[in-house]
């Protein structure tokens, strides 16, 4: 019966169209990705102008952290229920207006509040938007279509403090908000006319239980993360942490238990999508720790303007989208396993680079390495979030999205939290109160450390993973995928 629903797929449309419907989804990810990391830059604009202290702004990020970590798990069950066009347009209206309510508060309480409305459209925005790729898109056209959904989210973090520098130095803070209402409203339209409704064949029952439970510790978790990020709060962080996996614990026990769990565990038993999991995360402690890393480095240590650094970080960017033109040829020719074996590696080493810039070598050249590891790190991520979806039923694509958007938020909160812990502890080793180049080399060094040991967990893809998405046939008979 499910197979009814997806058979349509290859004569829906046009054979360019899968570029549209991901350009589409891309839009409105980047429109969420880049408001996220906006807003840290004008914090300390806002808080002068709500009459508050810089620090106490932070709970501005948290609550969208909270609403993130409460509502994804349910994002797919949800979908499957309501029609993922019908989610996915809710989605971007309610970010919108939670948009609107931002830039309108008139405090920090009312901010606060907007910001979880925020977060819900944020919530279903980024599963579901994945899950309508996935369910739209022809299998031979899915390595093309995800390049192009995984750059918003590569570079939206990249962007966001240099665009919200320009916007707090230029415009009122206001319009760090304002920008997503015209990009909502198109994106709005067009998921209106182009995007088909998928429904799930089967009903079923809603897991109240392990919604709540997935819901405290994913917020914990979260928020604990976050917290450890910044000086002063490693206790209360070290506690959110704890409770966090306290009722995580709980909901495994749950989740054992229940027909249809919010969070589907066994999922993981699925070798390309487990895989996928464990190596993509292991992977985005790199990832999740540049945009914090960065630019403190260049201006911290380099003595270099917010602009300047700001500068210099969208270099990231624009090997992230230099990346989308090479990655189904690549693939094609090397297949899966050797490409994320080889790739992973040249990667992480390329971040590992990142810890011998000195002040005195050329702007152009670090410029360089940075686009260079912002090509081999989106085409991991392309690579992960395609490979992650070969073997999975397609009754059970609601709940993989949302499992695995789940964990990828998670990592690049906690990629924060291991990059400042690892900056922190070296500070106290060398006994500095503010961060010397020493220090971020440490750092630079330790999270790629985590990181290269995805390689392990790469090798056990199969040498045939992902075949009929890349199109690559020669790792039957070659060995080694080449």
């Amino acid at each position: 019966m499910s197979d009814q629903i997806y058979q349509a797929a290859s004569v829906r449309r046009p054979p360019l169209n899968f570029r549209l419907v991901a350009m589409i989804v891309a839009s409105a990810m980047f429109m969420e990705q880049l408001d996220a990391t906006v807003l840290a830059t004008a914090l300390p604009t806002m808080a002068r102008d709500f009459g508050v202290s810089a620090p106490s702004m932070s709970v501005a990020l948290t609550s969208y952290l909270l609403s993130l970590a409460i509502f994804i798990p349910a994002s797919g069950l949800i979908a499957d229920r309501y029609g993922s066009r019908t989610v996915f347009r809710s989605a971007i209206a309610v970010f919108v207006a939670g948009s609107i309510f931002c830039a309108l508060a008139p405090n920090l309480f009312c901010l606060v509040l907007a910001r979880l409305l925020q977060g819900l459209g944020g919530a279903m925005m980024m599963p579901v938007g994945r899950l309508v790729l996935l369910r739209t898109v022809d299998r031979k056209d899915m390595m093309n279509a995800m390049s192009w959904l995984l750059v918003p989210a590569l570079i939206g973090p990249i962007l966001g403090p240099p665009v919200g520098g320009l916007i707090v130095t230029y415009l009122d803070w206001r319009w760090i908000f304002y920008i997503n209402v015209p990009i909502g409203i198109l994106g709005f339209t067009l998921v209106s006319i182009y995007i088909e409704d998928f429904k799930g064949t089967t009903r079923k029952r809603f897991d109240t239980v392990g919604f709540i439970l997935s819901g405290i510790a994913l917020g914990s978790l979260l928020f604990g993360f976050e917290s450890s990020s910044r000086s002063g709060e490693g206790a209360f962080a070290l506690f959110l942490i704890a409770i966090g996996l306290l009722f995580g614990i709980a909901y495994l026990k749950h989740a054992k238990r229940h027909p249809s769990p919010i969070m589907d565990f066994s999922l993981m038993k699925i070798p390309s999508f487990g895989t996928s999991v464990i190596a993509g995360s292991l992977t985005r402690i790199t990832q999740g720790a540049q945009p914090f890393l960065l630019p403190l480095y260049f201006q911290l240590g380099f003595g270099l303007s917010a602009a300047k650094a700001g500068q210099l970080v969208t270099a990231a960017a624009i090997g992230s989208m230099a990346m989308k033109a090479f990655a189904p040829r690549i693939l094609r020719r090397f297949g899966f396993r050797s490409s994320l074996v080889f790739n992973g590696v040249i990667a992480t080493v390329g971040y590992a680079l990142c810890a011998l810039f000195r002040p005195d070598w050329p702007l152009g050249l670090i410029f360089a390495i940075l686009a260079m590891c912002g090509f081999f790190m989106s085409f991991q991520f392309t690579a992960y979030n395609t490979v992650a979806y070969d073997e999975i039923d397609r009754d059970r694509m609601s709940a993989a999205t949302s499992f695995y958007t789940t964990f990828q938020q998670l990592m690049l909160s906690l990629g924060i939290c291991i990059g400042a812990l690892a900056l922190h502890t070296s500070m106290s080793f060398t006994g500095s109160h503010t961060p010397q180049l020493q220090d971020f080399s440490a750092a630079f060094l330790f999270v790629t450390a985590i990181s290269i040991t995805a390689t392990f967990w790469n090798l056990r893809f199969s040498k045939t993973a992902g075949a009929d998405i890349s199109g690559h046939r020669g790792a039957a008979t070659d060995h080694g995928g080449h």
